[in-house]
């Protein structure tokens, strides 16, 4: 990142390694006539004066980082595909993958915990303070150093002894997730297998963090694919001896991968020589050059993110919870419902991945209207990605569960179970990505507030009072659409809540701009389940479905000009044409 040169003229104080104000034009630094400003004594951290504000990242870094990390999701979440499509073929949708599926709680627990919303509100910013320290050349030792001597053992012993403890109370762990299994010593084997997740999954997010915060995404966005990798090859070599604790091995194994591809390219960026210049740090790094420090890492707001995200995961447990006292297989319906609906979710998010540092850092600066700028385009944005997701999954759910899934052990039964549940969890698929949208700009200006986890607490009772009330009449139709309810309600509170001590969002603008995208995902539901019915080939269905759905919902949205749809594909036109005009009128270098 490179900075903007203070005006002539403008006064501010100024740090060890910065420049002076600007002198008269022939007067040397070293002239005796030359004036310089010393250094307060009593000089303490703090947001940056205006005049010391840093030029955000521009858009097309922006545009590359939100593409690599949207294309590796993708691969990681098509592994995941693939991972599910070998568990069903494997073991179909009975009592074992129930019971693996038990088990399944702790990695997806300790993912959103230790890699995604949890550690990463913690430690990123956490480790850019430490970046800007060493791009000052103001701490002694090296801040990035000695944050990691500070923090990595600690938390290795902590999650070495979390994961010795739910291995050891497995079938403590397993009566409660899930009472009513016919037979839950598969479960307890698959979960003291899968119980290690905790110990790999906090090095991953450690080192994801970390990374993410030099502003490196390619390692951090590569862990999916190896860890699915995993899992599908120890199921397809270990299925025949282990059954489906093949899978649980899986995790485990696939874990240390997620900490292994991370290892080297964390290593070369803590290891750096804290002696180096200031803006050589500062832009090999991304990290903001600021004097001094920031303000140390509250204890309230770790509680206040970690409780928060486990909240949100806990909508998992209630599913699990219900669904048990169902039918076999009710659980293995939900589990791949989920899985496939909420991948236009998972990949719209590659947004907000990629811009919270921008909006952490218009924050810092006090720059509060880009921010909300900021904030506001990606709400729209991000909505209007999974609403043409869902309405995909609405439209042609039976016969893209077909496609995946029926093969081997599952059958037409389970597709026709589990598309219906598909349908369900695709309504909620918009209050999803709001939440995962909105609670960063609660988390973005580092100060412990409380209000996501209270929201979140009113979703998550919601969830569990609707369950109860539906999963009767409805079984696991009814725990989908609590779920979707649930998390609805939670995304309207925390757009509620917005205010000044947070993101100060124009609440009203952001609804009249969801209206647009919401009226085009309905018609282009409608289209597509007309176009979905015309073939009997789900191939054909489905094909014919993507193309009729993306077709109507991006001439609607260019109609009503939701998103600015118009300047939004008119600067992608404009900037593909200049790309291809450049490539083309280029001359060709010739070595000598």
């Amino acid at each position: 990142m490179r900075l903007r040169p203070a005006p002539p003229g403008d006064a501010f104080e100024h740090g060890p390694g910065t420049a002076g104000p600007p002198l008269a034009e022939g007067i040397r630094p070293d002239h005796p006539t030359a004036v310089t400003t010393p250094l307060p004594t009593d000089h303490r951290p703090g947001p940056p004066p205006a005049a010391r504000r840093t030029v955000g990242p521009s858009g097309r870094f922006l545009a590359r980082a939100t593409l690599l990390s949207a294309a590796l999701s993708m691969a990681g979440a098509l592994l995941g595909l693939g991972r599910d499509q070998a568990l069903a073929h494997l073991f179909g949708a009975g009592v074992e993958t129930d019971a693996f599926l038990v088990a399944w709680t702790l990695p997806e627990m300790a993912s959103t915990l230790l890699i995604e919303d949890g550690m990463a509100f913690v430690l990123v910013p956490a480790f850019s303070v430490a970046l800007a320290r060493r791009a000052s050349g103001t701490g002694i030792p090296d801040p990035v150093h000695a944050l990691v001597a500070a923090t990595l053992p600690r938390l290795c012993l902590a999650l070495a002894g979390a994961a010795a403890l739910l291995a050891a109370g497995a079938p403590l762990l397993v009566s409660v997730l899930a009472p009513g299994l016919p037979d839950p010593s598969l479960a307890v084997s698959c979960t003291r297998l899968t119980a290690t997740c905790v110990l790999s999954f906090g090095l991953a997010g450690y080192c994801s963090a970390a990374l993410r915060a030099h502003r490196s995404y390619f390692a951090p966005g590569s862990i999916y694919i190896a860890y699915n990798a995993a899992i599908i090859a120890a199921m397809f070599v270990l299925a025949a001896r282990w059954g489906v604790r093949s899978a649980a091995l899986g995790v485990a194994l696939g874990g240390c991968l997620m900490a292994a591809v991370q290892a080297p390219s964390l290593w070369r960026r803590i290891a750096g020589r804290p002696g180096r210049s200031a803006s050589e740090s500062a832009s090999e790094s991304g990290a903001p050059y600021v004097e001094g420090g920031g303000r140390p890492l509250a204890v309230g707001l770790v509680c206040a993110v970690l409780l928060f995200a486990l909240c949100r995961q806990s909508q998992v447990l209630i599913e699990r919870y219900f669904a048990s006292g169902l039918p076999s297989g009710a659980i293995s319906h939900l589990n791949y419902a989920q899985k496939v609906a909420q991948l236009p979710m998972s990949l719209s998010l590659m947004v907000c991945v990629v811009t919270f540092p921008v909006v952490a850092r218009a924050i810092a600066e006090g720059d509060t209207r880009r921010a909300r700028d900021r904030v506001e385009r990606d709400l729209v944005l991000t909505a209007c990605l999974v609403l043409l997701g869902a309405a995909v999954v609405v439209a042609c759910a039976p016969q893209i569960v077909q496609l995946l899934f029926q093969r081997g052990a599952f059958t037409a039964e389970d597709t026709a179970a589990t598309a219906a549940v598909m349908r369900v969890y695709a309504v909620g698929l918009l209050g999803h990505t709001l939440v995962g949208a909105l609670v960063q700009s609660y988390f973005s200006a580092g100060r412990t507030t409380w209000y996501p986890l209270g929201a979140m607490g009113v979703g998550t009772f919601a969830t569990v009072v609707i369950s109860v009330w539906a999963v009767g009449p409805w079984g696991a139709r009814g725990i989908a659409g609590a779920n979707a309810a649930g998390i609805t309600l939670t995304a309207l509170l925390l757009l509620h809540g917005l205010g000044p001590r947070t993101v100060p969002v124009r609440v009203r603008r952001v609804v009249a701009g969801l209206a647009g995208p919401v009226y085009a995902a309905v018609c282009a539901t409608a289209a597509g389940l007309v176009c979905a019915g015309l073939f009997a080939s789900p191939v054909a269905a489905v094909a014919a479905c993507c193309t009729c759905v993306t077709a109507v919902f991006l001439l609607l949205t260019w109609v009503l000009d939701a998103a600015d749809a118009r300047s939004l594909l008119l600067s992608v036109a404009r900037s593909v044409a200049h790309t291809f005009r450049r490539s083309v009128t280029r001359k060709p270098r010739h070595g000598r």
